[in-house]
């Protein structure tokens, strides 16, 4: 059940709600015709709600709980400002007061001096007394002339008017601290200098986030939203595109990536990241990409990482991390590389070699790095005892991309085929003439087996 508090002088809102135990959202809510808390005076009563039970979720962190620390302890700062401008402002009226009193006090002294009526209620000097005299009604008029009207009503109403002026500037500053420090808990709080003009040409409070929303400064650090609209993706708002940045960051930092990658401006901004942004990639996929660069490619084995330098010499780590950074281009890009790569390290494993060129055109055809190993183990095994065959029996000569061509079924395989299986049959018909037994290693009529 709420109780009844008279203020004091110097008591704040804040205060009173610290002194019976309720949030200052509570004591607010308690007392709906207070249409502006920093704006009690003594004598005023308020109500002061009972204390709520803590039925705080344990779910809720300890740095949530900070955070709410640290809004109200502002928001007392800022009834304490607010408290400090009222004090002011009271201070000022009651020297106008006093000003206007005197004003009154020297009208009504002027208005007998000039023999004029006189309204205590208004302060206003009026019409010349008439005096009946022998000779008729005269009036008088000072030796001066006319006395000019102390216009009270418009003096009042210009000093309401200021009163009121100053309380939307200090609405308007609150509501500016407040949008600062939210943003400050992202390290953007300079952003929002940029609408500091904003407290003095009367736009009403609501309007800041807007304008903030609108200026080059906001543009600027979250310039990736503007992509992500242009492909129908929704603006992600400023907690979220930093909480992804952050998350970027952190893969990064594990896997020991440069700190070129993430160097922020001083607005936080980090290029780096914005194509990933606009791009919807999430710190998984960004993380699988560069799993991809580092493991596949850079610990892969000395045969694979010796292909890589072969067919593209001017590649280093760190452009092999930095093709998987890529959103649009790069995760194909250096799979490719990586591919083309694993197939000629395979050839290596056996003793063979093979171009960029021949490695790239195997791929097309879906070579993959288990398909190379198991295809050049099979031709390693048997091209030279089939060069040797072609020779001895005059037939075309059994080259790596005659071999090539039968075991990974390019074009030509068929051809390629037939000429394996001629020499095999030449060589099987001698043996077979000069002994009657055929050997099983010549028996095996499959690519590469001789």
């Amino acid at each position: 059940m709420a109780e009844k508090v008279k203020v004091k002088s110097g008591d704040t809102m804040s205060d009173l709600a610290a002194k019976a135990g309720v949030s200052l959202a509570a004591m607010k809510a308690a007392n709906p015709k207070v249409t502006n808390p920093s704006l009690i005076k003594p004598g005023q009563v308020l109500n002061v709600p009972a204390p709520a039970k803590n039925n705080t979720p344990a779910s809720v962190s300890a740095q949530a709980q900070e955070m709410i620390t640290k809004l109200e302890t502002r928001l007392k700062d800022i009834e304490t400002s607010n408290a400090a401008t009222i004090a002011e402002n009271t201070t000022a009226q009651a020297t106008l007061d006093k000003e206007l009193a005197d004003q009154f006090t020297a009208n009504e002294a002027l208005a007998k001096d000039l023999g004029r009526s006189y309204d205590p209620n208004t302060g206003k000097i009026g019409d010349p007394l008439k005096k009946t005299g022998a000779t008729g009604t005269t009036g008088v008029t000072g030796a001066t002339g006319t006395a000019t009207d102390f216009d009270v009503e418009t003096y009042t109403k210009e000093y309401l008017a200021k009163l009121t002026e100053n309380e939307k500037s200090a609405e308007r500053l609150s509501a500016f601290n407040i949008l600062k420090m939210e943003f400050e808990q992202y390290g953007l709080g300079s952003l929002v200098d940029s609408i500091s003009n904003l407290l003095t040409d009367g736009t009403p409070p609501a309007e800041f986030a807007l304008r903030l929303r609108n200026t080059k400064e906001y543009k600027d650090r979250f310039k990736a939203n503007e992509i992500r609209i242009s492909k129908g993706l929704a603006a992600l708002s400023p907690a979220e595109y930093v909480g992804l940045e952050d998350q970027y960051q952190n893969v990064m930092r594990n896997y020991d990536l440069p700190e070129s990658y993430y160097t922020k401006d001083k607005t936080g901004r980090q290029s780096g990241f914005e194509a990933l942004l606009a791009s919807d990639v999430s710190a998984r996929e960004l993380e699988d990409r560069v799993v991809t660069a580092k493991d596949r490619v850079i610990n892969a084995n000395p045969e694979v990482s010796k292909a890589l330098k072969q067919f593209y010499p001017d590649i280093t780590n760190g452009d092999i991390l930095a093709y998987a950074l890529d959103p649009k281009n790069a995760l194909k890009s250096i799979q490719s590389k990586v591919t083309s790569a694993e197939i000629g390290g395979a050839a290596m494993q056996v003793g063979l070699g093979t171009s960029l060129t021949r490695a790239e055109e195997l791929q097309k055809y879906g070579v993959d790095k288990a398909s190379a190993v198991e295809g050049y183990s099979m031709i390693g095994g048997g091209l030279q005892r089939g060069s040797e065959l072609a020779s001895i029996y005059q037939q075309d000569p059994y080259t790596q991309a005659t071999a090539e061509s039968e075991v990974f079924k390019l074009t030509g395989q068929d051809k390629a085929r037939k000429q394996r299986q001629k020499v095999t049959g030449l060589e099987k018909a001698a043996f077979s003439g000069q002994s009657g037994v055929t050997s099983g290693a010549l028996a095996r009529d499959r690519a590469g087996g001789y």
